[in-house]
């Protein structure tokens, strides 16, 4: 019940923060790409290296996962390895990345309860260990356009069975800040212009013309 003396200014528990969550990037591989329709490859990319380059910003753990890596699907993503340069990266065997020992230890390890999920393909390597880790507490929130499925068709309905199960779909630019939230936190707020310019597009341009016309220091 609604109780307004209780009202406060503070944010909610369902908002990820640096303490409360952990990124697990999925197959970003060559061969998972060229499969890829469901949207342009090159803005997938750009948005994963956003959302990776997010994670490091906010020191964030980041979980890094391959399928087939040497027999079929090919290397990490490199622009997506270069974020990441000390991370081990898990090759599996399984579809499912939550069926694979070493992965779910590894998100085990990070003590967070919130996954930030993103890969390729959204209809088998996301949906499988989204479904997964929900079973089993987790709370999991995946990043729509750092994904792709075969088609947009399959892309959209991996999607909605996802959030039927209670996974949420965010995109890389809101999980950026929603990490930041508050721009007088000054110790992130360079990085975050940074990654946003290189990435974010026409909300990129505008942060340049900021910048240059109100000063180095014109929020975002």
């Amino acid at each position: 019940m609604f109780d307004i003396d209780k009202v406060q200014a503070a944010p909610s528990k369902d908002l990820l923060t640096p303490d409360n969550s952990v990124m697990l990037f999925v197959d970003h591989q060559p061969q998972m790409f060229f499969g890829t329709g469901s949207g342009d490859r090159a803005a997938i990319i750009n948005s994963t290296v956003g959302l990776a380059k997010a994670a490091r910003a906010f020191d964030v753990p980041a979980v890094l996962t391959t399928v087939a890596a040497e027999s079929f699907s090919g290397p990490l993503l490199p622009q997506l390895a270069e974020v990441f340069p000390k991370n081990e990266i898990i090759d599996r065997t399984t579809m499912n990345a939550w069926e694979d020992e070493a992965l779910v230890a590894a998100v085990r390890a990070t003590g967070r309860k919130k996954i930030v999920l993103s890969g390729l393909w959204t209809e088998v390597c996301l949906v499988l260990p989204a479904l997964s880790a929900l079973e089993q507490g987790y709370e999991v929130y995946v990043v729509t356009d750092a994904s792709g499925g075969v088609s947009p068709a399959a892309h959209e309905h991996a999607l909605q069975r996802m959030i039927a199960a209670g996974a949420v779909p965010v995109t890389w630019v809101q999980v950026l800040l929603e990490l930041q939230r508050d721009w007088a936190r000054q110790e992130t707020y360079g990085a975050v212009m940074e990654i946003v310019k290189a990435h974010a597009g026409a909300y990129g341009l505008g942060v340049v013309y900021a910048q240059s016309v109100i000063g180095a220091h014109a929020a975002g």
